[in-house]
């Protein structure tokens, strides 16, 4: 015979386990009697939430804090507090021409990091890139129109401004992305999808990876994260566990355009250099060394040399102009075998012309370069005085 039980009690084995109930109503079955059972009964029992309260483990290791909060979710709960303030939401609007008849507009969202209190706000140049407006909106919803400050498009970097409220504007910490190491936790907050402030999270997956953005130049010490990150989250920041900014989101590994967990972003150690030159000059100044390069199994081969320029004035040796009589006709021709080839900057080497840019592009005017060159067989080392874009 079976019976529909609210609760029992049952000895099993010699082992007893008890379940106690308030208001506890003993009836009989709705078919009892059909059935030939009418003195057996059924419990119907309510439910207390305080009482289901108390059956809450008390076993468990003391790791949890006042809030109730385990560690890594304390950590959590306090970058997040810490900095989605500093996050904004942008969204922009352009317009081109299509086929010279009718102007397509278009529109697209990313995020941003507030860095001062003059409202100096960094992103991707991908972003903000052909934008005929760019509309800010911070975290109480307020929105603000920003304006161009600079950009460096070879690194993806763009400063954009807003006036606001100085109370209103929370800057980002900037952290140290070279102290990074793999497995490092990481945190990505932006608007994927129009969804503004989200937070995810991972670990740093590698390091100093290179990551082709524009033409045939790539960013070098890109960071490489597992933490989810899509459409909206570009420009957004890439945090460390004490809510300082490692990076800046900038693009994911993904056939479908979303989220496959491997996302990469422009260091911090990039930001620090190149903002400041974009809120001082527009763009970032890049010392000029005069020299065209070939690339060879053996090294780079000077190509050619700009007159008088940094590269020339240090000594530096290019293809000989060889002439030669045949006939009633002179024929000249460069003899590349007495160029001079590099091989290293200040000690690294360099293979490609993007790694020997990339060297010298961390450098400023006036600076000087070590260059390691192999001239008729021997290795020798060349100081280059960096000049500045003025000099041609």
């Amino acid at each position: 015979m079976r019976y529909i039980i609210g609760c029992c009690c049952s000895a099993v084995l010699g082992g007893l386990v008890a379940l106690s109930f308030h208001q506890t109503e003993w009836l009989k079955p709705a078919d009892a009697e059909e059935r030939g059972a009418s003195d057996k009964t059924v419990a119907r029992a309510s439910f207390s939430i305080e009482e289901n309260r108390t059956f809450a483990p008390t076993n468990l290791p003391p790791v949890y804090n006042r809030e109730g909060l385990t560690p890594d979710e304390a950590v959590n709960v306090a970058v997040y507090e810490a900095i989605n303030k500093s996050v904004v939401n942008i969204n922009t609007k352009s317009t081109h021409s299509a086929a010279l008849i009718f102007d397509v507009h278009a529109e697209g969202t990313g995020s941003g990091s507030i860095i001062d209190k003059l409202g100096h706000i960094v992103t991707n140049f991908h972003v903000i890139a052909d934008a005929n407006d760019v509309v800010v909106t911070l975290y109480d919803g307020k929105q603000y129109d920003a304006s161009f400050v600079g950009a460096d498009p070879d690194n993806d970097c763009a400063v954009i401004r807003i006036k606001a409220p100085p109370e209103m504007l929370h800057p980002v910490a900037l952290g140290d992305s070279n102290k990074l190491r793999v497995g490092m936790r990481c945190f990505a907050i932006g608007n994927p999808f129009g969804l503004e402030r989200t937070l995810t999270s991972g670990v740093v997956s590698s390091l100093d990876r290179s990551l082709q953005i524009r033409g045939n130049r790539s960013v070098k010490q890109i960071i490489q994260i597992d933490a989810s990150i899509n459409p909206g989250n570009s420009g957004g920041p890439l945090l460390d566990t004490h809510g300082r900014l490692i990076g800046i989101n900038t693009a994911i590994a993904s056939k479908t355009g979303q989220s496959a967990g491997v996302g990469f972003a422009i260091p911090a150690s990039l930001v620090t250099r190149i903002v400041p030159e974009l809120i001082r000059h527009g763009k970032v100044i890049r010392p000029e060394i005069g020299v065209r390069l070939f690339e060879t199994e053996r090294g780079l081969m000077v190509a050619q040399l700009q007159p008088n320029g940094p590269a020339e004035k240090a000594g530096l040796k290019g293809p000989k102009m060889v002439r030669k009589r045949t006939g009633p006709f002179v024929v000249e021709r460069a003899d590349r075998e007495a160029a001079d080839l590099i091989v290293a900057v200040d000690g690294d080497e360099v293979k490609t012309q993007d790694d020997f840019l990339s060297a010298i592009e961390k450098k400023h005017p006036g600076d000087q370069v070590a260059l390691t060159i192999i001239r008729e067989g021997r290795r020798s080392n060349v100081t280059v005085t960096l000049g500045g874009p003025s000099e041609k």
